[in-house]
C-alpha cells in the first residue's frame, strides 16, 4: 500500500487507521513498525534477496490495484447502497422481471417467456464465450424460466431466484463437473439444474418419476453431493478436497452454503477442521438474511452492501496481495518464535482493517475471508471468483456474498417468507392457485397442532414453544403471534433445541419442541442423553411423520417411531385424525414426569366435527389415558391394528372386505409406548389374523407388538401376524398417494394382505 502522506510502500500491516481520498490511501503508523524494521533488516541476507524482489513487485501490483479499486468505488457507490441496485452494478433492467413481462406468462396456454440466450445453453460450457451483457441477460432469462416453471409445479422459489447470479458466475469461471459445486441447502440449485442439462425436466420437478427438488448424485454428474438437510456442504467439500490431494488432482471444491444453513453448528465444525487442514477449497457464503423461513431473530436489517463492499472484496481477492501474504508467511516461519507471533498479530490487525465486521470469526477458524460482496453484481462476482481461482496460495477461502431472497420477482421480494416454498401460483402476481374441490376446506394438521398448543398455553404459563428455523413449516409462527416472548427459534440447530428444552424442563417449564421428524434425527444424541436419561418432561411434536409427497426421501419421516419408541422413559403417540392430535397436545402438556412425543402427517385433517369429539371452540383438548387404544370398528375374521394416520387405510380396507364377506376389526392403537397390552391380548384371542399397519420403518410399532405377543405366549397357538411398514428403501418424491402405493400401504394393499392371510389368494388379486 502507498501512503499518500509519507510515501512509504509495503507498510500495510502497520496501518492503524486509513482513509481514501482522491484515490490515495493515508495512514498513521503504529508501534508495530519496530517489528517490521527488524523484519526488513533480514532482506540483507543473500538467501532472501530474490524473495525480496518478488515481494516488492507483488507489493507494487497490489498498490496499483488498491488505488484503482478505491477510485472506482468513489464513482460507483450508490446513494442508498442497496444490494443489487441497478445504478451501481451496471445490470440495467437485467435483475428484474417487469410487470409487462409477467403479463405475458401463461402456463395454462404454454405461453412461455422468451429466452433466446438460455435456449442456446445446454451445459455450462456453452456460456464460456458470453460477454458480460449476455451473462446478465442470461441471469434474467433464468429467473423468468424458474418463475414460469415453479408456478405450475410448486417448489422452492425464493432461494433459487436469489442465487441465480452466483450460479451463473460460478459456471462461467469454474469448470464443472471437474470442479465440484456442493449446494447447501439443495433447494438453492434450480438455476444450477437448468444450466447443467436438466432444463427440459424442470416441468417434472418434485413430481412422481420426475426430477428431484434437491441436488441428487444419481441425477447428474454435476451434482457431486446430495443435500436436502442443511449445513453439510463444507464438510463434504473438505472431504472432496482431501481426496483430490490424495489423488494428485488440481480441481476446485466449492461449497455454496446459504438460506440459513450457516446457522447450523456442523458448518462451524467443518470450517474449524478446514482451517486446521489448510486445504485449498472455497466456501461461498450466500447470505440472504433469511433462516429458511422468517424467524423472530431476522428482524435486524443488515447494513446495505454496495459498490464499496464490492471494491473491498476485489482488493482482498487480488492475487498479488494474497500471494504477497503467502510469501510473508513463508518468511516468518524462518524467524524466531517471538517475531513469528508479532508478525502474525500485525497481519491480523491489517486484515481487520479491510475486512467486513463479520470476518474475525471466519479468520479465527482459519479461513481467508473476502467480502461482503453484492451477490447481484455480476461484474464483481466474476472478478472475485477469477482472482480466487487463479491465486496460487494454500488454504480455505470464504467469500461472503450478500443476496436478496426472491430477487427479481416482486411478489417474492415483498412476501414475508420470500416465497420460500410454494405450491402452484399465478406468475403475474404470485397468488396461490387452489385446486377446485367440492369438499369443505379442512385445516392442516400443522395448524391444528399450533392452535391446540395456543389453547394449552392460554391456561398454562409454563408452556414454551421451540423450533429450529421452521416457524412457518411447524406452525410455530401462529404460536408466536400470540406468545412472542414464549417462542424461541434456535436457528438450524436441532441439537441445541433439544438440550435447550431440557434446561427449561429442569427449571419447571413445559417446553414443546416442534421439529419435523426428519430433522429431529439431527438431535438424537441429545434426546437420548440429555432428555430421556434424565427423565425430563420435554414434549416433542414431530411434524411430517411418514411420507411427505413432493419433498421426497430427504424430508420423509420414516424413522421416528423406531428411534423414539426404543428409548426408556419416552411416551410415544400418534393420532389418527385431527381430533386425536388436539387431545394428544393436551396429553403431552399434562405429562410432567417424563418425556413424550407425538407424530402427525403432512396434509389436512379428515374433516371431523370437533365439538362432537369433545373439543372446545378454541381447540382445547382433553388429556387421554396413557397407553390406551380404542376399537373403531368391530369384526371377527381379521384385526387391523392401525397406528397413526394409517387408520384411514385400515377403515377403507375393512369396507372393501365387508363387500367380499370378510368381517374386519379396526383398532386405533394411539400409543406405541406404552402399548395397550390389554387390547392387543383381547384382539389376539378373538381373531386368527392380526395385521399391524404403520407409516414408518421396520423396527417400529410392529416390533413392540410382536415382542409383547411372543413374551405373552400368544404366538404359541397358531396366531398369524403380519407387519405392514415402509419398505427397506427410500421413497422418492411424488404425490403422497403414489408414495403409499409404492410403499405397499394403500387401502388396497391392506385388504389384499388380509385376504392372503385368510387363505384367499385369488380374492387378494382383486385388490392388487
Amino acid at each position: 500500500m502507498l501512503c499518500g502522506s509519507c510515501g512509504q510502500t509495503g507498510m500495510e500491516p502497520v496501518c492503524s487507521t486509513s482513509q481514501a481520498t482522491a484515490g490515495k490511501m493515508f495512514h498513521t503508523h503504529s508501534s508495530g513498525s519496530n517489528s517490521l524494521m527488524a523484519y526488513s533488516r533480514l532482506h540483507s541476507r543473500p538467501a532472501l534477496r530474490l524473495l525480496t524482489k518478488r515481494t516488492t513487485a507483488a507489493s507494487a501490483a497490489a498498490q496499483r490495484q488498491s488505488r484503482r479499486a478505491v477510485t472506482v468505488q468513489a464513482v460507483k457507490t450508490p446513494v442508498n447502497g442497496a444490494v443489487g441496485n441497478s445504478s451501481s452494478n451496471g445490470n440495467d433492467s437485467f435483475d428484474k422481471v417487469s410487470v409487462d413481462e409477467l403479463d405475458e406468462f401463461d402456463p395454462a396456454t404454454s405461453n412461455r417467456p422468451l429466452t433466446p440466450l438460455l435456449d442456446t445453453v445446454n451445459f455450462p460450457v456453452h456460456i464460456k464465450n458470453f460477454n458480460r451483457r449476455q451473462l446478465k441477460q442470461l441471469c434474467k432469462e433464468l429467473r423468468e424460466d424458474i418463475i414460469y416453471n415453479v408456478s405450475s409445479t410448486g417448489g422452492h422459489l425464493g432461494a433459487s431466484l436469489g442465487v441465480t447470479d452466483i450460479t451463473v458466475a460460478l459456471h462461467y469461471v469454474f469448470n464443472a463437473p471437474e470442479d465440484k459445486f456442493i449446494f447447501d441447502v439443495g433447494h438453492q440449485a434450480y438455476p444450477h439444474k437448468i444450466l447443467t442439462g436438466r432444463r427440459s425436466r424442470m416441468p417434472t420437478i418434485r413430481q412422481t418419476g420426475g426430477m428431484s427438488g434437491f441436488t441428487n448424485r444419481s441425477e447428474s454428474e454435476y451434482d457431486p453431493f446430495g443435500a436436502g438437510h442443511s449445513s453439510t456442504s463444507i464438510s463434504a467439500a473438505l472431504g472432496m478436497a482431501v481426496a483430490r490431494d490424495f489423488k494428485g488432482r488440481k480441481n476446485h471444491c466449492v461449497a455454496i452454503i446459504g438460506d440459513g444453513a450457516i446457522t447450523g453448528g456442523m458448518a462451524y465444525e467443518a470450517m474449524n477442521h478446514a482451517g486446521f487442514l489448510d486445504k485449498n477449497m472455497i466456501v461461498i457464503l450466500n447470505d440472504n438474511q433469511q433462516v429458511s423461513l422468517p424467524t423472530q431473530y431476522n428482524d435486524q436489517q443488515q447494513a446495505p452492501v454496495g459498490a464499496l463492499s464490492g471494491a473491498l472484496g476485489r482488493i482482498q481477492a487480488n492475487r498479488p496481495l494474497r500471494e504477497l501474504r503467502e510469501i510473508a508467511k513463508g518468511v516468518t516461519k524462518q524467524l524466531p518464535e517471538a517475531f513469528q507471533e508479532a508478525t502474525a498479530k500485525i497481519d491480523e490487525y491489517a486484515r481487520g482493517m479491510i475486512s467486513g465486521s463479520g470476518s474475525t470469526l471466519f479468520e479465527e477458524l482459519g479461513l481467508y475471508y473476502i467480502g461482503p460482496i453484492d451477490g447481484h453484481n455480476l461484474d464483481d462476482l466474476i472478478a472475485v471468483l477469477q482472482e480466487v481461482k487463479t491465486t496460487e496460495t494454500v488454504g480455505p477461502v470464504l467469500i461472503h456474498i450478500i443476496t436478496q431472497k426472491g430477487k427479481g420477482y416482486l411478489p417474492a421480494e415483498t412476501a414475508s417468507d420470500k416465497m420460500h416454498g410454494v405450491g402452484p401460483y399465478n406468475p403475474k402476481d404470485g397468488k396461490s392457485i387452489s385446486k377446485p374441490s367440492s369438499k369443505p376446506k379442512v385445516a392442516s394438521y400443522t395448524n391444528f397442532f399450533a392452535d391446540a398448543l395456543i389453547a394449552e398455553a392460554e391456561r398454562d404459563s409454563r408452556i414454551i414453544g421451540i423450533h429450529a428455523a421452521m416457524g412457518g413449516g411447524t406452525g410455530m409462527n401462529r404460536f408466536q403471534k400470540r406468545f412472542n416472548s414464549r417462542t424461541f427459534d434456535v436457528g438450524i440447530a436441532e441439537q441445541h433445541a433439544v438440550t435447550f428444552a431440557a434446561g427449561l424442563a429442569c427449571e419447571g417449564m413445559a417446553p414443546f419442541v416442534a421439529i419435523y421428524s426428519t430433522f429431529l434425527q439431527r438431535g438424537y444424541d441429545q434426546i437420548v442423553h440429555d432428555v430421556c436419561l434424565q427423565k425430563l418432561p420435554v414434549r416433542f411434536a414431530m411434524d411430517r411423520g411418514g411420507l411427505v409427497g413432493a419433498d421426497g426421501a430427504t424430508h420423509g419421516g420414516a424413522f421416528d417411531i423406531t428411534y423414539m419408541a426404543c428409548l426408556p422413559n419416552m411416551v410415544v403417540m400418534a393420532p389418527s385424525n385431527e381430533a386425536e392430535l388436539i387431545h394428544m397436545v393436551a396429553t403431552a402438556a399434562a405429562i410432567d414426569d417424563r418425556p413424550s412425543c407425538f407424530r402427525f402427517p403432512r396434509g389436512n385433517g379428515i374433516g371431523l366435527d370437533l365439538a362432537a369429539e369433545g373439543i372446545s371452540n378454541d381447540l382445547k383438548g382433553t388429556p387421554m389415558e396413557i397407553g390406551k387404544g380404542v376399537v373403531r370398528r368391530g369384526g371377527k375374521d381379521v384385526a387391523f391394528l392401525g397406528y397413526g394416520a394409517t387408520l384411514v387405510q385400515c377403515l377403507e380396507a375393512a369396507t372393501m372386505l365387508q363387500k367380499a364377506g370378510v368381517s374386519a376389526t379396526v383398532a386405533d392403537m394411539r400409543f406405541c409406548k406404552p402399548l395397550d397390552t390389554g387390547l392387543i391380548r383381547q384382539l389376539a384371542k378373538e381373531h386368527s389374523v392380526l395385521i399391524t399397519v404403520e407409516e414408518g420403518s421396520v423396527g417400529g410399532f410392529f416390533s413392540h407388538v410382536s415382542t409383547f405377543l411372543a413374551l405373552d405366549g400368544l404366538l404359541d397357538k397358531g396366531l398369524k401376524i403380519r407387519p405392514m411398514t415402509l419398505p427397506d428403501k427410500f421413497i422418492e418424491h411424488g404425490s403422497q398417494n403414489d408414495q403409499l402405493a409404492e410403499a405397499g400401504l394403500s387401502s388396497y394393499h391392506v385388504a389384499a394382505t388380509a385376504m392372503s392371510l385368510l387363505g384367499k389368494p385369488k380374492e387378494a388379486l382383486l385388490y392388487a
